[in-house]
């Protein structure tokens, strides 16, 4: 936490965010380092597995940064995206859930396996924890890479609220950061709520962020 709290106290954290201000720490680090490598591994097919506001997208970004690619969100997979593809050699499908088109699915898949191409499909559960109706979609799945975000650890948890609060041009003493990690539920949508609360609460209250503030939208 050195580093990290040393940010905090200028706020130059620029150096510490990698690729479109992506925090990289040991609970994204394996899929961070997998998408910076995709291209140059021999796999086709991986999914990015992880909870909501976990940074799934921002990565797929800092992907298509480097690579070129087509991505489409999966509920609204048709025709006319598989027919796309063609030009491209990365393909990503983005929030996979069972709504997708099971059908245009597969053929998906198997466009990308004959025509020698990659996909990243992002998900907030396994794909192979999916209980695809079509058999052979439900095989093919297994062909897949799995490369889990995990829960934030300290650092990120650090990183993401400094981070967010600085992009709401709200101040906040080192003390009470430390005070919310020790505290706050360890998920990405609890952060991102909590952050939403003090935003909220302190432009109620038309008062700088105190602790006062901060147990209540914990509490809430």
């Amino acid at each position: 936490m050195n580093n990290l709290n040393q940010l905090i106290l200028n706020f130059d954290y620029d150096q510490n965010f990698k690729n479109l201000d992506f925090y990289v720490s040991k609970s994204n680090m394996n899929v961070f380092n997998l998408i910076n490598n995709w291209s140059k591994k021999n796999e086709k097919f991986l999914n990015i597995i992880g909870e909501k506001f976990c940074g799934k997208s921002h990565l797929i970004n800092i992907f298509l940064e480097k690579n070129k690619g087509l991505k489409i969100d999966s509920n609204k997979l048709n025709d006319d995206f598989l027919k796309k593809i063609k030009f491209y050699k990365n393909i990503i499908l983005e929030d996979l859930t069972l709504n997708i088109n099971e059908k245009l699915f597969y053929s998906l898949i198997n466009i990308v396996e004959v025509e020698d191409k990659n996909l990243i499909v992002t998900s907030d559960v396994s794909i192979v924890k999916l209980d695809f109706i079509l058999s052979d979609l439900k095989s093919r799945s297994k062909n897949f890479t799995l490369a889990n975000i995990e829960n934030p650890d300290d650092d990120l948890i650090f990183a993401l609220l400094l981070k967010n609060l600085s992009d709401r041009q709200i101040s906040i003493d080192k003390k009470l950061i430390d005070y919310i990690i020790k505290r706050i539920d360890r998920s990405y949508s609890n952060i991102s709520d909590f952050i939403y609360k003090i935003d909220e609460l302190s432009l109620k209250k038309k008062k700088s962020i105190d602790f006062k503030i901060i147990k209540q939208a914990l509490e809430d």
